[in-house]
């Protein structure tokens, strides 16, 4: 890097309000986590509309089943609720409780 580059990132560096934006960061964090996410879907759209306050975004749809390179754009995928319980009834993975327990395309029943 060059000693110009350099001193324009740390001009930069000096303007910018870390604990703020760390602050804003968190906020998103938190306003994001809670939503189930897939690579298609409602808490994909979701996301993506949030993101947009703060970032401009361009979205484009593209219909499941498209091919897309190697890939197809799957079916949506959403869910009412996710639970699994031990043989002793005890709550072992609940959604409800931590998005992050819940594999996105699990198989329903």
């Amino acid at each position: 890097m060059s000693a110009n580059a350099a001193a324009e990132i740390r001009r930069l560096a000096d303007r910018v309000d870390a604990l703020g934006l760390g602050v804003e960061m968190l906020a998103l964090v938190r306003d994001l986590f809670p939503l189930y996410r897939s690579v298609t879907g409602a808490g994909l759209r979701e996301t993506l509309r949030r993101v947009s306050r703060i970032a401009p975004l361009q979205l484009h749809e593209v219909p499941s089943g498209t091919s897309v390179f190697d890939w197809s754009v799957p079916k949506e995928w959403a869910f009412r609720s996710a639970r699994l319980t031990g043989p002793d009834g005890e709550v072992i993975a609940d959604a409800e409780r931590c998005n992050l327990d819940l594999v996105s395309y699990g198989a329903a029943r």
